[in-house]
């Protein structure tokens, strides 16, 4: 009889992007491959990315560090907004800001958006079969990093807004079969140098 086993899910933002965002630059490079120095000997199955360049580049550079794990491109681990809320949902003190945050995005990406969030949860998310822990990274944006980590917490669906990701940090979630999910650690950039630390954040938020 097949059992069921824990999965760490090793999440993260994709190094720090050029300016025209065709890539990453030079810090983003060394924040990916610092990063993969971090996960060696971390038991990785398999590195989930996003398709846009610099979650793709990201991925490979911390897959240069490892030994042989495979490299697998998702729409799920892309770059979407997860889900729109109603100004109703919102915390009255925030709702007027994020509303007019919201507005930015299109037609197509708040249709499409949340399909890609139910489906990063059924992939990435949840316990596995068998008798054997499962460890994968996934490398990808803000938005999803925020959107995983308020289902975690079994937040409301809103939430994923205003939880922010650094380039390159870690996150790791454990997904047990006898306890509810566990966030393990968020945004930790132990592995990278002070001046490498909470980029793609506002300065408020470094610390």
């Amino acid at each position: 009889m097949t059992g069921t086993a824990a999965r760490h899910l090793y999440l993260t933002r994709h190094g720090e992007a050029s300016p025209d965002e065709s890539g990453l630059s030079d810090a983003g490079r060394r924040q990916a491959a610092l990063l993969g120095e971090r996960l060696r000997g971390v038991p990785l199955t398999a590195i989930h990315h996003g398709p846009l360049p610099r979650a793709e580049q990201t991925a490979r550079l911390i897959g240069e560090q490892l030994d042989g794990v495979p490299l697998l491109r998702s729409e799920a681990a892309g770059d979407y907004l997860p889900h729109l809320p109603t100004r109703e949902e919102l915390p009255t003190e925030a709702a007027g800001a994020w509303m007019e945050f919201l507005r930015r995005f299109t037609a197509e990406e708040r249709e499409h958006g949340p399909r890609l969030a139910q489906a990063a949860l059924a992939a990435f998310t949840g316990t596995v079969g068998g008798d054997e822990p499962r460890h994968e990274l996934v490398v990808t944006h803000n938005f999803l990093a925020g959107w995983l980590v308020r289902a975690a917490l079994d937040a409301p669906k809103w939430r994923w807004l205003g939880i922010n990701h650094a380039n390159a940090a870690l996150t790791v979630i454990r997904y047990s079969p006898d306890r509810p999910p566990a966030v393990l650690f968020f945004n930790d950039t132990g592995h990278l140098p002070a001046e490498l630390r909470w980029t793609g954040l506002p300065q408020e938020l470094h610390v």
